[in-house]
């Protein structure tokens, strides 16, 4: 008897804890987490020139939508890949974003500004036209890539553990608008991981008597923070990659190719031995 009420008593508490955390939860308003990509991408050695970028349209190009019960007409990765990139490039020290998503209302505004000036178009400045252009997508959203849980129960007492991984994939593409040369190109990956932790008790204390309680909790990760991560991570190892191909050049490029995140990024798309004679060049 005293081992049941024990667990009881420890359900309800854990059931009141979640409760309280899910009200402050409720309550609280911040800015949008940040991952360890984004501290790479403003930790990153400062570039001989900031560059113009434009970007015109990051499309969710999987084509994939929430399966059913969820929702069939809801997509299942968010359609805001244009405001992440926009606003990785604008965090880097690298490129400065010019409008381009929303021109036609820039030109709007413009041409009302011009009236104002009564058509003197010399007053107003021209628009900058971009050096780079920023082209891709998310590419794929791949779901149950691991699935798997464990579980045990023991006298009517038991708990179990379930999680399941999917993984978001972006592709990054700089081509230089001169020439139409493709500068560089990266995709990169993310996994998504949600739990699933659940506790209960199912027992007769006597033949009248039973008592049952239930705990459960659930965590999963939110897309639209794994693909703002996929998409600065693919803009650092896209300007890593410029650097290691000499497609743009560091301010100090001694000391720059020394740098710890730079060393990071080639690591995982060159050997060891040649991000090293790489580094010994300078």
């Amino acid at each position: 008897m005293k081992p049941l009420l024990m667990a009881a008593g420890l359900l309800f508490l854990s059931a009141c804890s979640s409760t309280n955390e899910l009200e402050q939860v409720q309550a609280s308003s911040s800015l949008m987490p940040k991952g360890e990509s984004y501290y790479d991408l403003i930790n990153l050695p400062a570039p001989q020139g900031v560059m113009l970028a434009a970007v015109y349209d990051f499309r969710d190009q999987t084509g994939q939508y929430k399966p059913i019960p969820s929702s069939n007409f809801s997509t299942a990765v968010p359609q805001s890949g244009t405001a992440f990139l926009a606003q990785a490039l604008n965090d880097s020290s690298w490129f400065i974003p010019v409008e381009r998503e929303g021109l036609q209302n820039l030109l709007t505004e413009r041409k009302i500004v011009r009236a104002g000036l009564n058509g003197d178009a010399n007053k107003l400045p021209q628009l900058n036209s971009a050096q780079i252009l920023m082209e891709g997508g998310i590419v794929a959203y791949d779901t149950n890539v691991r699935t798997g849980g464990a579980g045990a129960r023991y006298l009517g007492i038991g708990a179990a553990t379930q999680f399941r991984v999917d993984t978001v994939t972006v592709n990054l593409r700089a081509v230089d608008i001169r020439t139409g040369r493709l500068l560089s190109s990266v995709t990169t990956t993310k996994s998504i991981l949600s739990k699933e932790i659940t506790a209960g008790v199912f027992k007769f204390i006597d033949a009248q008597e039973l008592l049952e309680s239930e705990l459960g909790y659930t965590s999963n990760e939110p897309v639209s923070l794994c693909v703002a991560s996929a998409i600065e991570s693919a803009v650092v190892h896209m300007i890593a990659d410029g650097i290691w191909k000499g497609a743009w050049n560091l301010a100090d490029q001694p000391s720059g190719l020394r740098s710890p995140v730079l060393q990071k990024y080639w690591l995982e798309a060159h050997s060891e031995a040649r991000v090293r004679a790489k580094i010994n060049q300078s």
